[in-house]
């Protein structure tokens, strides 16, 4: 069985400065892996290369088998991919019920004549997808803030808010951008269990990005670590915990000789 997400080296510069060179590794349908390494390690370029934001100078991304790379970047979710933003991009003016069905919307296939006439069809895919709403704010424990905007929300909440949205599209791969950036230790640890328990419950595989080492060492199946673009370790957490390169990235000296 091939996987859900093959990344076949890739490469991107731009103008004189390699941001990713010849990374490829593998994602299985229903793992959770995490993407880690330094401040400028190529992280988010490689993300935004899934994302279809960039177009790599080599190398191809395979998604159930498929290029990506002939796909412009408003047409990636009708593939089955959705990603959260590190930057929070919700619509502030927007109750939290209404940014969670606009993540639906991106799939549809409705038009404005459809719309306007409401034809059968557009009635029942607004009712299947208020009915998906719904539930993904019981979920996400968002009930209690439906109808409220997002502007005065706590930061948690927020992120709930945008993972909702991005869960409405109904994805097979869900993208996470820093989900655990500026949250608490004991927001991690939710964050942590929520992020398994939609794996679980909702079958969806998961590509983290992140640089909260606990989050990603806890909640991963497969760890890739890049460093300077290139990827310099891949395997189990604790296998990619234990790797002197990975350690010497981190640290700036090997393993003996740190205390």
């Amino acid at each position: 069985m091939s996987p859900l997400l093959d990344v076949r080296d890739v490469a991107l510069r731009f103008g004189g400065i390699v941001a990713l060179d010849g990374v490829s590794f593998e994602l299985e349908e229903g793992q959770i892996l995490g993407l880690i390494g330094p401040n400028g390690a190529g992280k988010t370029t490689l993300f935004n290369c899934l994302n279809r934001l960039y177009t790599p100078n080599r190398g191809d991304i395979l998604f159930d088998g498929r290029s990506l790379l002939g796909w412009p970047q408003h047409r990636i979710t009708e593939l089955g991919i959705a990603r959260t933003f590190q930057n929070l991009a919700l619509f502030p003016s927007q109750s939290v019920l209404d940014n969670v069905r606009i993540g639906g919307h991106s799939r549809s296939r409705s038009d404005f004549v459809s719309d306007l006439l409401r034809l059968p069809w557009v009635r029942r895919h607004e009712a299947a997808l208020e009915e998906l709403a719904w539930s993904l704010i019981e979920v996400l424990e968002l009930n209690g803030v439906a109808h409220a905007t997002p502007a005065g929300l706590p930061l948690g909440t927020r992120k709930r808010v945008e993972l909702a949205r991005a869960l409405a599209a109904q994805p097979r791969l869900l993208l996470l951008d820093e989900p655990a950036g500026g949250l608490n230790h004991e927001e991690v640890a939710e964050l942590g269990s929520l992020i398994r328990r939609i794996r679980d419950d909702r079958h969806v595989t998961v590509l983290l990005v992140e640089h909260h080492m606990n989050l990603v060492m806890s909640v991963s199946d497969k760890v890739v670590a890049l460093d300077f673009g290139r990827k310099i370790a891949e395997g189990t957490p604790a296998d990619v915990q234990q790797d002197e390169a990975v350690i010497l990235a981190y640290l700036g000296r090997p393993r003996e000789h740190s205390r």
